[in-house]
């Protein structure tokens, strides 16, 4: 892949997307507040070109659908300390820069310095030759009188992820004990935190897991599908050791369909049981799922 020939020329016109850059307030050397590697739009455009009076700066046009920015290009501008900034665009949310550098692929890199585009490459650069493109850049950009730098100060941090809460006692008891994978502790933590506090959901959803891991350990595993294969739906027992082997499996709409079937084949204490049952798995599964909200309406219908 032989190396782009750079100049000052481009022939694209950025007038649609920013004024001409005012004269610089600092000298063109001078460091600049501003972040190394920045994500831009439409709205941010003008201050990109702006500051190229002063900095040369890449602009790297790329898409979600073509793999995103270049982590290998933002490990090249990041290297070089502040002397280049990186400003990366999104052509699906700012399709008017992409048009304005008349990008015709994604990836395309440009540059932009003294407001003036300069057309880098397309496609995907190994490390070394991207080294070698900027490298040309910033002795264009000296020769051109843009030597500044950013500092990096003006960096757009993500806001830092809000500190959990610590975990009630009870909670952390049975955290514990499924840590030493002793399971009948933690489901004995999470029923005294269910006494305590009927309405604590996560407790009713650990539980629920954790008693599926202690029935699941002695009950043959994926066997027990096997095992139910053909038997009567008036089987409880066998079918409820299926069903607990479907879950663990992440096949949650065939446990429900299977204890389902149990709950219109039986009465009393079974039907109970299998009731009960495909509640807890709604527990498990969680309320996202479309089996669970399926699995609900087919479990009124056999109830009443």
């Amino acid at each position: 892949m032989s190396q782009p020939s750079i100049n000052l020329h481009g022939a694209v016109d950025l007038s649609a997307l920013a004024r001409p850059p005012q004269s610089p307030s600092a000298p063109a050397g001078d460091a600049t507040e501003a972040p190394v590697v920045v994500d831009v739009t439409e709205a941010t455009f003008q201050q990109t070109v702006e500051l190229s009076m002063r900095v040369p700066v890449v602009v790297e046009v790329s898409a979600a659908y073509a793999g995103g920015p270049s982590a290998v290009l933002d490990k090249v501008v990041t290297d070089l300390g502040g002397r280049v900034q990186l400003a990366r665009v999104d052509v699906e949310t700012s399709p008017q820069i992409a048009q304005a550098f008349q990008v015709q692929a994604v990836p395309t890199v440009v540059a932009i310095v003294r407001g003036q585009p300069v057309p880098l490459y397309q496609g995907d650069y190994p490390e070394e030759q991207l080294r070698a493109v900027i490298d040309e850049l910033l002795r264009v950009a000296a020769q051109a009188g843009v030597t500044g730098t950013v500092s990096g100060s003006g960096a757009e941090e993500e806001p830092a992820a809000p500190e959990e809460p610590p975990l009630p006692p009870l909670h952390a008891e049975a955290l514990d004990a499924i840590e030493r994978e002793d399971y009948p502790a933690a489901a004995d933590a999470y029923r005294r935190a269910l006494k305590e506090n009927p309405a604590d959901h996560e407790a009713s959803a650990a539980l629920a897991q954790v008693e599926l891991i202690i029935r699941t350990a002695s009950s043959g595993g994926l066997q027990a599908i096997t095992d139910a294969e053909g038997v009567a739906p008036t089987d409880v027992a066998a079918h409820l050791a299926a069903a607990d082997a479907e879950i663990a499996a992440g096949r949650p709409q065939a446990a429900f369909d299977r204890l389902i079937a149990v709950v219109r084949a039986t009465a009393g204490e079974d039907r109970e049981e299998a009731r009960k049952r495909i509640v807890e798995y709604f527990e498990i599964v969680g309320n996202a799922d479309p089996a669970v909200a399926d699995a609900r309406r087919n479990l009124a219908s056999a109830l009443y």
